[in-house]
């Protein structure tokens, strides 16, 4: 039988599952908390933006960031997750993956995944079933995806 893993995350929380090929029982592998995510832009001690001076020389402008501090904080996070993943499927834990994340942090975890672990990812669900117990997480997760 073909093992599964199901990531149940959001930018301050994680929850891997391991399903082994029964319709409805999950175990829980592992749980990750990442206090961070529930920081704000303004809770983290970030310097404001540099200045520069125009190409011309006469004026002087702000440097814009490219991401936010929060958005740093859930790629950094996304790919602590994708490390995990791209771990366990390296060592043969599972043969296939499932996702089930805030849209958000959705798009950030699989743009951070390997390309032999993303290739193992059957599906994905754009929920935020991080505050459920682990007792209620199957059946939510049956109820939109087939194991």
């Amino acid at each position: 039988m073909s093992k599964t893993w199901i990531l149940v995350a959001n930018r301050s929380s994680a929850r891997i599952f391991s399903n082994d090929g029964s319709d409805k029982e999950l175990s829980l592998l592992q749980d990750i908390a990442h206090p961070e995510g529930h920081l704000k832009d303004q809770d983290f001690n970030a310097d404001k933006p540099g200045r520069s001076f125009d190409s011309g020389g006469q004026g002087r402008h702000a440097m814009g960031k490219s991401e936010s501090p929060t958005e740093h904080e859930a790629a950094r996070f996304a790919k602590e997750l994708a490390d995990t993943l791209n771990k366990g499927r390296g060592t043969n834990e599972f043969s296939r993956l499932v996702l089930v994340a805030e849209p958000g942090f959705l798009g950030t975890l699989k743009s951070t995944l390997d390309d032999q672990t993303a290739k193992l990812v059957t599906d994905t669900l754009d929920k935020d079933f991080s505050r459920m117990a682990d007792a209620d997480i199957p059946a939510a997760v049956l109820e939109n995806i087939k194991l």
